[in-house]
């Protein structure tokens, strides 16, 4: 089966991760510190922590925004459960707003509409590699004293009106995966704006502790002394991982650029192509592209999805709207909510995108798409 999506691993990445094996730090070493500055750095010179997974981001930053009983989380339904998950698990109620019928991307008219007293953060997803309207978005967030989020797990890399991805909203939150833009196999980051936030995450992901004497509590104690006083979790990356990061980092340009070609070889075949239509692109971005959506008219989706499997071409469908998950259906969520995310989802179908792809590749992916569209 030729897969969706794969990682791309060359000999400088396994030296990378070679070289740590063989020296003193496997965890929490010099590397973390070195992955975060550079993440930092690509995002715009903040502050970036380090995490486990996206998922792991995704929670901590919650934990960071004061997410919790009481409060509302703004999301949109078209993304991986963990983009709101992350946030009920800590208490708070998910507010789903639609998106964008074109683009799947949250539509600031649906934030609007859906902020309250009780927000306190407004949360985009850059789905597929296309950065939210967060111009649109952080006045709304603004106005009802929010933060915004940006779910950065497709575009890590990419900018908008040229400014990066990890400088557009409050906080940032990314995914290291192996099919995503960059790889530290499982991992991820927050990137935040407000340096008290940032500590707070940092806190949250250190098992929630505070190793600052200006800080503590207890002052009787000696130089071995740290203190928790916020629950956290132990979502600390390893040196192993941070040194595939790094070294994925440095090929993070070319990786995007492969991206955009194999995008517009798809964009050209598709073009003139009955029965499908391509996602709709936003002015002023240039994406890190993750997933190339193809849209199946006439309510032919799993046709042809399970024509193209057949045919040993692994496409995907990304993602069922979050609410239609029973989890959320059992706390009285209906289908219905967000018209434009279950229309868009009804004929969603990722085709395989990953930089070692060639253009026979490609040729072969659209050929079989014709093939089951015929």
């Amino acid at each position: 089966m030729f897969p969706y999506g794969r990682q791309s691993i060359s000999e400088e990445d396994v030296e990378a991760v070679a070289e740590v094996l063989r020296g003193d730090w496997l965890t929490t070493g010099p590397l973390v510190t070195e992955l975060e500055r550079a993440i930092g750095e690509l995002a715009g010179g903040h502050r970036a922590v380090s995490a486990t997974s996206g998922t792991a981001a995704l929670h901590m930053a919650y934990a960071a925004a004061g997410a919790g009983p009481g409060t509302e989380v703004v999301c949109p339904p078209m993304t991986f459960v963990a983009s709101a998950s992350s946030a009920s698990i800590l208490g708070a109620t998910l507010v789903f707003a639609d998106v964008d019928r074109e683009t799947g991307l949250i539509d600031p008219g649906a934030v609007e509409a859906a902020v309250g007293p009780r927000t306190r953060v407004v949360t985009a997803v850059d789905y597929a590699g296309q950065p939210a309207d967060y111009d649109a978005l952080q006045p709304l967030a603004d106005a009802a004293g929010a933060l915004t989020l940006a779910d950065a797990a497709h575009s890590v890399g990419g900018t908008s009106l040229g400014r990066p991805v990890g400088d557009l909203a409050d906080i940032t939150t990314l995914s290291f995966f192996p099919t995503k833009n960059m790889t530290t196999g499982e991992g991820g980051a927050a990137v935040f704006k407000d340096g008290d936030l940032a500590q707070r995450a940092h806190e949250f992901h250190f098992i929630g502790l505070v190793r600052d004497p200006a800080r503590f509590r207890i002052t009787d104690e000696g130089p071995w002394h740290q203190e928790v006083h916020e629950l956290g979790l132990n979502y600390r990356l390893t040196d192993i991982a941070c040194a595939l990061g790094l070294s994925q980092l440095r090929r993070l340009g070319a990786f995007k650029r492969r991206r955009a070609e194999i995008v517009a070889r798809y964009d050209a075949a598709l073009a003139g192509m009955d029965g499908v239509s391509t996602l709709g692109r936003r002015e002023g971005v240039d994406p890190t592209w993750h997933l190339y959506v193809a849209r199946i008219l006439d309510g032919r989706r799993r046709e042809v999805f399970e024509a193209m499997r057949a045919a040993g071409i692994g496409v995907q469908v990304n993602y069922i709207p979050v609410y239609w998950h029973p989890v959320y259906a059992d706390l009285g969520y209906r289908r219905g909510l967000c018209p434009n995310a279950e229309a868009f989802y009804a004929e969603q179908l990722s085709l395989p995108l990953f930089p070692a792809m060639t253009d026979d590749d490609v040729d072969r992916v659209v050929e079989a798409l014709a093939d089951a569209l015929a």
